[in-house]
């Protein structure tokens, strides 16, 4: 159960408020209680989060806390929690931690055995995914991208045989370099989405092959807004994905003789072999039964 176990006052503890990534109205009522109850808000910009709490009527005191102070303001934050402060941890947008301050405060308060209670809403990265059009079923979340170039496209020919969708953000002044590099190391038939400004006014998901949305980008002006870059599956990964039912049959019953496994666990290293998920080597195998 929560630390909160469904009560109306918050317990004391650490809670990860995820907050608005664009529309104020995003948030869940759950966030807004803590935020209310809290006795301490540590954000990453304090004139960021004052938006949001007066749009909720929100009186609690903020504090700073962000990669430049984390360092020092996490011994603290946690001396408080120590002493049985409710404290809410909120970044400018999205969930605490992800690609945004918040983790040496989580791990120092799970090492001093403080309570730390997610508070889940937007994402970002999730959003984007959601709405693209491309594969969900395996994906990975790889954050920013390297901002040097040698670096970058380091990272994209160890993505180029991938079988899986890539979620990454993306600096807007850099979207466009970044794309070249995709259509030369990946190829330009490569499946991209561009989510420019998720939930926000002007939200925008440009979709097509990586030469076509960098042509229509390259159209434009520099683009401006929050990117969220998503890179499709290599296309011989895609045939992979679907595996015939009688490849996965026999190969299953190949490794359950050789491996001495049941069925569960040598469908897992058949799922793993053929680079698919577990769940659809087995809707597969369940097409021969």
């Amino acid at each position: 159960m929560s630390t909160e176990d469904n009560a109306q006052t918050v317990a004391p503890g650490l809670y990860l408020v995820a907050t608005p990534i664009g529309n104020l109205e995003d948030i869940t009522l759950r966030a807004i209680r803590v935020l209310k109850q809290a006795d301490l808000i540590a954000c990453e910009d304090t004139r960021q989060t004052q938006k949001l709490l007066s749009h909720y009527g929100i009186a609690t005191s903020t504090t700073s806390y962000h990669e430049h102070n984390e360092m020092t303001r996490a011994p603290e934050l946690v001396l408080e929690l120590e002493q049985g402060a409710r404290i809410a941890l909120v970044t400018d947008a999205g969930m605490p931690g992800i690609s945004d301050p918040g983790y040496r405060l989580i791990t120092l308060a799970i090492r001093h055995h403080v309570p730390v209670v997610p508070v889940p809403g937007p994402s970002a990265f999730l959003a984007a995914l959601a709405a693209s059009g491309l594969p969900t079923d395996s994906f990975r979340f790889s954050g920013f991208l390297p901002a040097k170039a040698g670096q970058r496209r380091t990272f994209l020919q160890s993505i180029r045989d991938s079988p899986r969708t890539q979620v990454l953000y993306e600096a807007p002044h850099r979207v466009k370099e970044t794309l070249q590099d995709v259509v030369e190391v990946l190829g330009a038939e490569r499946p991209v989405v561009v989510a420019r400004e998720v939930t926000k006014l002007h939200e925008e998901f440009l979709r097509g092959r990586a030469a076509e949305v960098l042509q229509r980008l390259n159209a434009r002006g520099e683009p401006k807004g929050e990117i969220t870059l998503l890179i499709g599956k290599a296309e011989d990964a895609a045939t992979k994905s679907a595996p015939a039912p009688a490849d996965i049959r026999h190969r299953l019953a190949q490794i359950m003789s050789e491996d001495k496994l049941d069925e569960r666990a040598a469908l897992k290293k058949v799922a793993k072999e053929m680079g698919v998920s577990k769940s659809e080597a087995y809707r597969e195998l369940q097409r021969t039964k």
